[in-house]
């Protein structure tokens, strides 16, 4: 008697409820598509924000990597995602009524864990637990504490280019945030400040450290070791426009200042690479005399 043997991928994508997920993107894309709009506008209209573009087709391409643990893992319910898909629901009409863009954004996020942990269960959540961190990127900060943080980074970065310019024999006056040349001035704005290498740098120290390192814990040391780097490359990257500026003026504006910016991020990375590498040696060190 002859028998037939499915392949064991063809059970594991049968088991999985594809009419039920189809329905729930649906669902979301109804409730969320103006959200998920504006805030794709943002990341076109926004350099702060032109990273956001990046991070769900990397989340992705990290959750397709998983496919093989995703598909082997039993689809359990958990009734507890319909809490998390109404807490969704109930932030999404709090962010709107009260115009908070990031109530309402973070609210997607709610909502898709939701629907995840409803059709899927607790281990699927926990296997994309990642990805789904990385998401978190794509959303702005609050503005209040947008606000809070980069003042602080301007009146740094200001600080560091005027002690740094007055070391190099170059005459300026700092007033708060503008640095005043001999002749002109030089403006660190909020654009200046920083945040936007931060922000990029923070999500790209995560996938380095996803890519080129097993360690759980070594995506927590860098991502806390961004700080530091990108306050520093910026605070540099200021400094360097004022020892330009005062040299010719135009190659510290348009083109020049950007390319500037890029040059300064690169540099920024690769310290963060630098930083991968001690850390490596000192845990390695430390195993050895353990």
């Amino acid at each position: 008697m002859a028998t037939t043997t499915e392949p064991v991928a063809d059970l594991r994508l049968n088991a999985i409820p594809w009419m039920k997920i189809a329905w729930a993107a649906a669902l979301l894309a109804l409730c969320f598509g103006d959200v998920l709009f504006d805030m794709a506008k943002e990341w076109y209209t926004d350099d702060d924000m032109s990273h956001g573009f990046f991070v769900p087709v990397v989340a992705g391409y990290v959750a397709w990597q998983r496919r093989d643990k995703i598909l082997s893992l039993p689809m359990e319910s958990n009734p507890f995602g319909i809490v998390l898909i109404i807490w969704g629901g109930l932030q999404l009409i709090l962010g709107t009524i009260g115009a908070e863009m990031f109530v309402s954004r973070t609210a997607f996020l709610v909502s898709l864990i939701g629907v995840l942990l409803y059709l899927g269960g607790t281990r699927l959540v926990r296997e994309l637990a990642f990805p789904l961190f990385l998401l978190v990127f794509m959303i702005r900060i609050p503005a209040i504490i947008y606000k809070q943080i980069t003042f602080p980074l301007q009146l740094f970065a200001s600080e560091v280019a005027e002690k740094s310019l007055s070391l190099l024999g170059i005459p300026v006056l700092r007033e708060g945030n503008i640095l005043e040349l001999a002749d002109h001035k030089l403006s660190v704005v909020e654009a200046c400040s920083g945040i936007r290498s931060l922000l990029s740098l923070s999500f790209l120290s995560l996938i380095y450290a996803y890519f080129f390192d097993t360690k759980i814990w070594m995506r927590a040391a860098l991502l806390i070791a961004t700080i530091p780097i990108a306050v520093a490359a910026n605070a540099f990257r200021v400094t360097l426009t004022g020892i330009v500026s005062d040299w010719k003026r135009e190659f510290a504006e348009g083109f020049f200042h950007s390319m500037e910016g890029w040059v300064v991020f690169l540099v920024a990375f690769v310290i963060l690479i630098a930083t991968h590498q001690i850390l490596n040696r000192a845990y390695s060190a430390l195993k050895r005399t353990s």
